[in-house]
């Protein structure tokens, strides 16, 4: 192949490449859903106290907080939609804070994360006992070993 047969392989090459670009570029560059705040008027407004009231205020460990919020991404991420007719104990059950969260540390670096429903976060008959899941972070790298539904 002569010199003016590789420049047009390589533009018509470089031409398909940028035609795709878009096309797998919606999962490559697309920015992470950030959690909504509240307008800057509104948030002026707001005092914080000096410090943290006593009564109610609890410690979370890092390591607790962190492989917590890895769990919920997984579980429940931010831009999570319910799908067409779904009930409204369903739509319930899309919410994060319809969960309660349990942790418990286990073996070799593991932290447990299980995420139960609220006895009074939705208006169902009895139960809600099939949305529970428990899952396994390492804590080490920080990623999902194992999720038990």
């Amino acid at each position: 192949m002569g010199r003016q047969g590789w420049s047009v392989l390589f533009v018509k090459r470089g031409l398909a490449a940028l035609i795709a670009l878009p096309l797998c570029g919606c999962a490559l560059f697309t920015r992470p859903v950030r959690p909504p705040h509240a307008p800057p008027e509104e948030a002026a407004r707001f005092q914080f106290p000096l410090d943290l009231p006593a009564e109610g205020r609890m410690r979370t460990p890092a390591t607790v907080a962190v492989a917590t919020q890895l769990a919920m991404d997984d579980f429940r991420p931010l831009d999570l939609k319910p799908h067409k007719g779904a009930t409204p104990d369903e739509l319930c059950l899309y919410r994060r804070d319809s969960f309660d969260v349990w942790t418990a540390p286990g073996p070799e670096g593991v932290m447990f994360v299980r995420f139960v429903p609220r006895q009074d976060a939705c208006n169902s008959e009895g139960p809600v006992t099939d949305a529970s899941a428990t899952y396994a972070i390492d804590t080490r790298q920080w990623r999902i070993l194992s999720i038990q539904r």
